[in-house]
């Protein structure tokens, strides 16, 4: 997420930035984190996988100059260009902050997107800042929150903004449920829906440098967050991977390098030649990992491989580096898979055939440069689906 910054300046990104001492450096986020656990709730509550049946995908309209800058409009346009695509296969409900900007999302969204202004936002990152959808298998539904804390405040501690910048994204995940009318409770962890990759069925995988994190959850053991996470999703087992501290705002976000494709099978991005080294080692540990993991179920992950871009045609060589180039930062819809191509026509093609395979669905392509690129945030971070029940 470019802050402040004109289309012609490389800027710091959401996902590739230093912080502003220049002794950040990766690691794995091995601290102490925040307390405050809740009980455990009903283990008959399950948040399903992402490739289980859509109610509708929820969305939220960017229109903060403030976040944005010069570059909001272009921002805009690809979250208008992919709500349109997931329209296509489900419902897609956009949260707009205020009549003024709901009427500029429903002018760029058209009317197959309904919009909404009666749940303020700050941003566009859903994923991160609205509710997880629980059911119970007999009808029920009900939703929980996260605590988003604007990545550990790292949106004013790298970027500058005023705290006050996400105000309305910390209250989205109760608000969103208010209007759904669905029952909500707050979490006992602080962290972001594009920290935690779930499967549905009892597994969840997620970097430490995420959660086990003073900026979000100091005082608090890994062994407490485990417990809490798995309570809210509904999870038995969590696969705990290694991540990056200090090079993006959300502290290596899992959602961008692996992701589960059904239980018991994940996909992992291998970095393609224009990551920055970090990313490339990191990307390799992750997978690393899963190859010698097992689920809840007692089976060994299938663990499928993709390699990023090795080039980025439409990128100037000084934002390279700072372009978020995954292609598992997928959302899934009902019918189709949709993600991004950048541009490298045979890692574009390849990745589509894999995830296509691996899915047995659709796979749409679309040029998201600004979301990527300026948002450093993709398809998945700026979605987040309510099940069908």
């Amino acid at each position: 997420m470019n802050t402040r910054h004109g289309d012609d300046r490389q800027g710091i990104t959401r996902r590739t930035l230093f912080a502003r001492s220049g002794a950040a450096a990766a690691a794995l986020a091995m601290g102490p984190v925040l307390g405050g656990i809740q009980p455990a709730l009903a283990a008959s509550w399950r948040v399903p996988g992402e490739d289980a049946r859509h109610k509708r995908t929820w969305m939220a309209w960017p229109s903060s100059y403030t976040i944005w800058g010069n570059i909001l409009s272009k921002v805009q346009a690809d979250i208008a260009k992919l709500a349109k695509e997931i329209a296509k296969y489900e419902p897609v409900v956009m949260c707009a902050d205020g009549s003024s900007a709901a009427s500029q999302a429903r002018s760029m969204c058209g009317a197959t997107v309904t919009v909404i202004s009666s749940v303020p936002v700050s941003d566009c990152w859903m994923r991160d800042t609205g509710p997880l959808f629980r059911v119970d298998g007999a009808g029920g539904l009900e939703a929980f929150g996260l605590n988003f804390n604007a990545w550990g405040e790292n949106a004013t501690s790298f970027y500058g903004l005023p705290a006050s910048a996400y105000d309305k994204d910390r209250a989205v995940a109760q608000n969103l449920a208010a209007y759904a009318g669905v029952p909500f409770a707050k979490s006992g962890v602080v962290g972001e829906g594009g920290g935690v990759e779930y499967d549905g069925d009892g597994t969840l995988m997620a970097t430490e440098s995420c959660w086990v994190n003073s900026n979000r959850n100091p005082g608090t053991s890994r062994s407490q967050i485990e417990a809490e996470l798995l309570s809210r999703f509904g999870a038995s087992k969590m696969i705990w991977l290694p991540g990056v501290t200090g090079q993006d705002v959300t502290d290596g976000h899992i959602d961008g390098t692996a992701r589960y494709i059904k239980p018991g099978v994940v996909m992992v991005q291998l970095a393609g030649a224009v990551r920055p080294d970090v990313w490339t080692v990191n990307a390799q540990a992750i997978h690393d990992v899963l190859v010698n993991a097992t689920d809840a179920r007692g089976r060994r992950l299938q663990v499928l491989t993709i390699e990023g871009p090795d080039t980025l045609p439409r990128i100037s060589k000084g934002k390279q580096a700072a372009f978020l180039s995954s292609y598992v930062n997928w959302t899934v819809t009902n019918q189709a898979v949709i993600t991004t191509q950048f541009g490298d026509t045979a890692k574009d093609a390849a990745a589509k055939a894999a995830i296509a395979a691996a899915y047995g669905r659709p796979v749409i392509q679309l040029n998201l440069d600004n979301l990527y690129g300026n948002g450093g945030g993709g398809a998945h971070c700026v979605t987040m689906q309510e099940p069908g029940l």
